[in-house]
């Protein structure tokens, strides 16, 4: 009996639960910000989609009313022929030679990046006013003890928040632009069918969908970089803030800026006041403007040098070609504002460690 005692005495104690791993505690923190926030990641891009295509729409059904009246009235004529019964695509169609098909597919690209660009436009408030409010909300309701007392730590925090801002937002959006570019396409060539014309030969043939979708998926990473300059300043606000976090945000580098402009401090650089205005005040408030890394790319020095021409809508494809697009990486102004984003982002990890009041 002593010796079966001593047995389960000496027994080993089961073995302590393995901590989470990383990936899992990332993805976790990811989820949760993603249903925190997924009115402004995930709806409010595709409404935006949504609107635009309202507007399409609406813009379409009053062009066709024109023309029929036009047609109506005896007004409407192509190369010479009257036009009596509306509208005849199919006639168009055939008249259209291999130039004038280029240009029809140029500027159908063009309406495609009009109609897609506004979950991008909406992108760019999301993102500002979610890293503007990421750690200052926390502090104000307080739910940053629950946090805290998680086996969380700051840097995981900060850090899921930078990719959710940097990557998961953008992503979102970028989903929400293609859905709207292909409703423009569907839509358009719902119209097209029910006015005699081929919406293969005439729409889907010259223009680029998937050209533009795969572009908008590969800048992802581009616009990642770009933006970490106004993602840190604005975490690094959001923690240190203790009231008002816009107004410390947006008001702190214009009067930096007014203050250089004033005293015209640029001249002990030789340069002028409107590069710091450009790449000290913009950068920080503006980054997260989904076109705004092709101030990165010298566009005048790779047009001369014949890497891409843009002298009409026709050549839209030239600067939407990957290599032009990934050669943001090789700008010094890209590297630059992202080391300084991320010494903000550092700087915001260990403001959250102490900095908890309401």
């Amino acid at each position: 009996m002593n010796a079966s005692t001593d047995t389960m005495t000496r027994a080993p104690a089961a073995n302590p639960p393995a901590a989470p791993h990383a990936t899992h505690r990332y993805r976790m923190l990811l989820r949760r910000e993603y249903w925190e926030h997924k009115g402004g990641f995930l709806w409010a891009p595709l409404v935006a989609g949504a609107i635009s295509l309202g507007l399409t729409l609406l813009f379409a059904i009053i062009a066709l009313v024109a023309a029929h009246r036009a047609a109506a009235g005896g007004e409407l004529e192509i190369d010479g022929e009257m036009m009596v019964n509306g509208l005849d695509l199919g006639l168009i169609t055939s008249r259209l030679g291999p130039e004038e098909m280029r240009q029809l597919g140029a500027g159908l690209d063009v309406s495609l990046l009009m109609a897609s660009s506004w979950p991008f436009i909406v992108l760019a408030f999301v993102v500002f006013f979610y890293c503007l409010g990421a750690l200052y909300d926390e502090r104000k309701d307080r739910s940053v003890l629950f946090w805290k007392s998680l086996p969380l730590s700051d840097r995981d925090t900060v850090l899921s928040k930078t990719i959710s801002a940097a990557v998961v937002a953008p992503a979102l959006a970028t989903v929400a632009a293609i859905a709207t570019m292909y409703g423009f396409m569907l839509l358009v060539s719902a119209i097209v069918l029910a006015h005699g014309g081929n919406p293969v030969t005439l729409l889907w043939g010259p223009a680029s969908p998937l050209y533009l979708a795969a572009h908008f998926i590969a800048a992802i990473p581009v616009y990642a970089v770009w933006a970490l300059p106004t993602i840190g300043w604005l975490l690094l606000c959001s923690a240190w803030a203790r009231s008002k976090p816009f107004l410390w945000a947006v008001m702190i580098p214009v009067f930096a800026g007014v203050i250089v402009s004033w005293f015209d401090l640029m001249e002990f650089f030789d340069l002028e006041t409107l590069w710091f205005w450009k790449n000290v005040v913009g950068r920080s408030l503006l980054s997260v403007v989904p076109i705004g890394w092709l101030d990165a790319l010298d566009l005048q020095g790779m047009a001369a040098m014949g890497r891409f021409k843009f002298e009409s809508a026709a050549d839209i494809r030239g600067v939407l070609n990957l290599k032009v697009v990934y050669s943001a990486f090789a700008s010094p102004k890209m590297w630059i504002g992202a080391a300084a984003g991320v010494a903000m982002i550092l700087a915001a990890i260990r403001l959250r460690r102490w900095r908890d009041e309401g």
